[in-house]
């Protein structure tokens, strides 16, 4: 090999071998620290965008999930309400049945009317009380004690589809005395209509003036429409708690896999990764020897000059 002073050729492939080393050492030591192979888009421009956009979708699955989370709790919340009113109502059965056993006696209707009334209060305040978050299912009235929406939409998918449960008195399909009323018992048929929400219940259908209004068997029938119908809504709230806890286990499922997908095309094989890091600091010692060598051999030349 020839020697000379002005070019070290040994010395530039040694150092061409060293930057070589240490630019992939910091690439390793970067996945290492990481633990991302592809953490910028100069690591790998068609991962990273295509993780990019599945970053976007885990987001918008997570945002998803949370407001199915929400629809879950209206729901559950609805429901446990809609099954304390059905254990009230059957407490207006028993008080209206009783005044069958009371006629003639006005005293004794007195107190069964405002045991009656009683009853029909706590099932406006259950029902008033199920609201979450201001929206409410079972009153149409809104902007009134904490009340903002009486019906509820929610997303169900990354492209925007949605789903809605309505408010459960003003559907026609529940089987309601009086649809659309912002009271639950004035909706059920069991007080006169337009009482407010928040208010007391003075009135209802059983008692006018001190005596029944109707005879028992029918004032009966209108206790056990008022019961059918709040069989009714729960169905609903029950078939609707199905459906949400369908697709809230499926968007679970679906933010997982999307999150393995990203890890797919950007995390690090750690295994791999240090046993590189090993390698490549090896080499790197290796090319540091070899090009202190190479600039070595400038000093042999002087000795060819020695006498």
């Amino acid at each position: 090999m020839t020697l000379s002073i002005n070019t070290n050729n040994s010395a530039m492939v040694a150092l061409e071998t060293l930057n070589a080393t240490q630019t992939e050492l910091s690439a390793t030591e970067n996945a290492v620290s990481t633990g991302l192979k592809v953490s910028t888009a100069a690591d790998n421009p068609a991962a990273f965008g295509i993780a990019s956009q599945m970053d976007g979708n885990i987001a918008g699955q997570g945002a998803v999930n949370d407001g199915l989370s929400f629809a879950s709790e209206v729901v559950s919340n609805t429901t446990s309400a809609a099954n304390s009113i059905l254990s009230v109502l059957n407490d207006v059965q028993a008080a209206v049945t009783s005044l069958g056993d009371n006629t003639g006696s006005t005293l004794s209707t007195n107190q069964i009317n405002q045991e009656i009334n009683g009853y029909l209060n706590q099932i406006d305040t259950i029902a008033r009380n199920s609201t979450t978050n201001g929206v409410n299912l079972l009153s149409q009235t809104t902007g009134t004690l904490g009340i903002t929406a009486s019906s509820m939409q929610y997303v169900t998918g990354l492209q925007g589809d949605t789903a809605s449960i309505g408010n459960l008195i003003a559907d026609t399909s529940m089987g309601m005395a009086s649809v659309g009323q912002s009271v639950l018992t004035d909706a059920l048929g069991l007080s006169e209509p337009g009482n407010t929400l928040g208010g007391s219940i003075s009135s209802n259908v059983f008692v006018t003036s001190g005596s029944m209004s109707n005879d028992v068997s029918t004032l009966i029938g209108k206790v056990q429409n008022a019961i059918q119908a709040m069989t009714n809504v729960t169905s609903q709230l029950g078939a609707n708690t199905k459906i949400l806890a369908s697709m809230s286990s499926y968007g679970s499922t679906l933010s997982d896999n999307l999150t393995a997908g990203v890890g797919a095309l950007t995390d690090a094989d750690m295994s791999a990764e240090s046993a590189k890091l090993t390698s490549l600091q090896t080499k790197q010692s290796l090319a540091i020897k070899s090009l202190t060598i190479a600039n070595g051999q400038s000093q042999n030349i002087l000795s060819l000059f020695q006498s």
